[in-house]
């Protein structure tokens, strides 16, 4: 699934996130650091029996960055350029496979947000991780969430990242922006499912969607 056959844009909503947005009080940086010191039972969204099978997958991770503004908390987000094997031109967070040389997912998530969009980990304040999650381009990717504080500085790889931005937290743990979308498999494998949280003029979906499926559940419990 790394060259998409379909404009995803387009295809039809099968159905609206039920379960509505989070109180507010969970959307502030005090409560979210309590909620990773002492997290409670929870679900993840269900993994894609077919991406688990793989012969061979990736260990990756990726940086939820949580930019502490006046406003209330913004997450990090980039769009790929448009020449990259994987995911090319989608919405991400800056991460990427991990290295012999890390010491762990949070050390891989921390430098590839370095190298990606220039964030210095001392800007950082790791609050813990969710889930690993598996990608139909064969990555495991455990997602690291951290809090950011301004004032910092963001210089994007050009050859990786085309655009830098953010969207408040509060849009993204709304359910009623949660969007379930289908499609089936050009090799007739069936149907492959997959969440998208269009915003403005950015359309959030496939691994970085379903990622923040799994904040939101966790959030919420």
């Amino acid at each position: 699934m790394s060259k998409i056959s379909f404009d995803p844009e387009k295809l039809p909503v099968d159905a609206v996130g039920a379960e509505g947005a989070l109180d507010a009080e969970r959307l502030l940086a005090h409560w979210l650091r309590a909620r990773f010191a002492n997290p409670v039972a929870w679900e993840a969204e269900p993994a894609e029996a077919a991406f688990m099978q793989r012969e061979r997958i990736t260990a990756a991770a990726v940086l939820i960055a949580l930019v502490e503004r006046e406003a209330g908390l913004s997450m990090l987000l980039t769009q790929r350029t448009a020449h990259l094997t994987d995911h090319a031109g989608q919405i991400s967070f800056p991460g990427g496979r991990a290295e012999d040389y890390d010491s762990s997912s949070v050390d891989t998530a921390l430098r590839e947000a370095e190298e990606e969009i220039g964030l210095d980990r001392q800007h950082v304040e790791v609050l813990g991780t969710l889930p690993d999650y598996v990608t139909g381009t064969g990555y495991r990717v455990t997602p690291v969430v951290g809090l950011v504080k301004p004032p910092f500085a963001l210089t994007p790889d050009p050859d990786e990242v085309a655009e830098i931005f953010e969207v408040p937290l509060a849009f993204l743990m709304n359910a009623e922006n949660h969007r379930r979308l289908s499609f089936d498999m050009p090799d007739g494998a069936g149907k492959r499912s997959f969440y998208a949280m269009p915003y403005e003029r950015f359309f959030i979906w496939g691994a970085t969607a379903g990622m923040l499926r799994n904040l939101f559940h966790f959030l919420r419990a």
